[in-house]
């Protein structure tokens, strides 16, 4: 008696992706390695050179010019810029002389360029005493994170080895506030503002939300809307704003209230003539309108007594933003550093701002209570009547759930893990947060999402891979330090009751 062998199942292109797959990580390792060892390469140029420069007067001056001697020797066989090559020198140099744990890492294939330069970039600002602790303890936090989490971590280990507080180094960054235009091309420019990272945004967020209304509104009803007593199509914003969506002529620009819009007769109730426009603006190009409507037709609110950040200027803030306070950042600010208050996505931020934003804010903010070693959320709880769960999830999540995803949670929907059209259960164990492009993706493509117990995300590629996404724990009260590493206890001045303490009989 024979049988037939089983008809092998379709190929679904699993097997050929999984390949495609195997071989880009193979070749990024390859990459890596050889990035790494160019680093190297150009750190012992550089060090050539300064020894080179060693016998000479020992000058800045000397020194540069020995760097731009090598630069330019490298980049005449490589037919590209000296200038261009002297600053790779000088940042190979930097990262083999004082990150290189990091370098190792690199060279091996466990970092790609991209984590590298997040390293650096916030290891840099530490003393040069702390670095080296920075370096082994970043590389062990980088296992698994994408470059953009993996920032938001950095800036809160930095923090935690900085000498001075949070507090002191924001009062003097404040110093350096400013706004600058960059002449560009075809008659455009870049105007860029410098101002505390709490401020600027909320300023983002908001024209985030703004946008968005235009451009639902726009999706919506592309024809009709709200209509001003000129006939203009409106999106109400705040009293006595409007922000026109389709007039002709106006281009989307805010009118306050009784201003009349081009190609309208103010003051006389007369309507449009002709069709309006359609507006197909993008998101970013709405952004820009409405941010240059607002500068140029609103009025300055801004408190020019405050010599800081709020509540005066912070409470004109109408934004969504996440920011985490710590309990013992609250009572006590001097020991900031150990476990700063962050803005959830976008780093640290100081005390004293953090402090602002909780007596001054309008809305209701939660109480997160976390666990004093490993940083798990164990409960929320607010002075405000808010859903349970979604205060839970908030502090859970805080930014989209999908690998590598840092898109703060206020600005995500809270997806069914397990579809609740098909049973899944409105509980914070079969909830997440996920941004609408992932949320699509999960919906649409063929990658799967489970979620386990402690609010882990299990999600399944195509291929059949697993990628593991863990909600991010807060910073631990407690760090453990390899005893080469951990600094001295401070001395502890004296008291009159050491005089009155007896010996331990053991």
């Amino acid at each position: 008696m024979s049988s037939k062998p089983p008809p092998a199942p379709p190929d679904d292109g699993a097997a050929a992706l999984s390949a495609v797959l195997s071989e880009v990580r193979e070749v990024d390792a390859e990459v890596a390695s050889a990035e790494a060892r160019r680093v190297r390469a150009l750190a012992r140029a550089g060090h050539l050179a300064l020894d080179a420069s060693a016998g000479l007067r020992a000058s800045a001056r000397a020194a540069e010019l020995a760097l731009r001697e090598v630069a330019s020797e490298i980049a005449a066989a490589e037919c590209v810029s000296d200038r261009a090559v002297q600053g790779q020198i000088g940042r190979a140099m930097t990262l083999a002389d004082d990150f290189p744990v990091t370098l190792d890492a690199w060279e091996a294939g466990a970092l790609t360029r991209a984590h590298v330069r997040v390293i650096v970039d916030a290891g840099l600002p530490l003393p040069q005493e702390r670095r080296a602790e920075f370096d082994v303890l970043a590389v062990a936090t980088a296992d698994g994170l994408s470059p953009g989490r993996l920032k938001a971590r950095l800036a809160a280990l930095a923090e935690s080895l900085q000498s001075t507080t949070l507090t002191e180094r924001h009062r003097r960054g404040r110093e350096t506030r400013c706004v600058r235009v960059v002449t560009g091309e075809d008659g455009m420019s870049d105007l860029i503002a410098t101002l505390p990272t709490v401020l600027a945004v909320g300023i983002y967020d908001r024209l985030v939300q703004q946008s968005a209304a235009i451009i639902d509104m726009r999706r919506d009803t592309p024809r009709e809307g709200l209509r001003s007593p000129a006939g203009t199509a409106i999106a109400a914003d705040a009293p006595g704003t409007a922000i026109a969506v389709d007039a002709p002529g106006a281009e989307g620009r805010t009118v306050g209230s009784g201003e009349p819009v081009e190609g309208t007769a103010a003051g006389h109730g007369s309507t449009a003539t002709s069709a309006p426009a359609p507006d197909t603006r993008t998101a970013d190009q709405v952004r820009a309108d409405i941010l240059a409507d607002l500068l140029l037709t609103a009025a300055p609110d801004a408190d020019p007594t405050r010599a800081d950040d709020g509540p005066g200027v912070l409470g004109a803030i109408r934004a969504r933003v996440q920011v985490v306070v710590p309990a013992l950042t609250m009572l006590r600010p001097g020991d900031e550093n150990s476990d700063p208050a962050a803005l959830v996505g976008h780093g640290p931020i100081d005390a004293d701002t953090a402090r602002g934003l909780a007596e001054a804010t309008p809305i209701p903010w939660d109480r997160v209570i976390t666990h004093p070693v490993s940083g798990a959320v164990l409960r929320t709880d607010t002075y405000h009547r808010t859903a349970a769960i979604d205060r839970h999830l908030r502090a859970r999540d805080r930014h989209c759930r999908w690998p590598g995803c840092t898109t703060p949670a206020v600005r995500c929907e809270v997806d069914h893990t397990h579809d609740h059209a098909l049973g899944g259960p409105t509980d914070t164990r079969n909830l997440a947060h996920l941004c609408q492009r992932h949320h699509t993706q999960k919906q649409f493509t063929r990658w799967k999402a489970r979620q386990v117990p402690g609010g882990v995300l299990e999600w399944t590629s195509p291929t059949g891979r697993v990628y593991t996404d863990e909600p991010q724990p807060y910073a631990p009260a407690v760090r453990f330090l390899p005893d080469e590493l951990a600094p001295p206890p401070p001395p502890r001045p004296p008291s009159d009751r050491d005089n009155d303490r007896e010996p331990a009989p053991f």
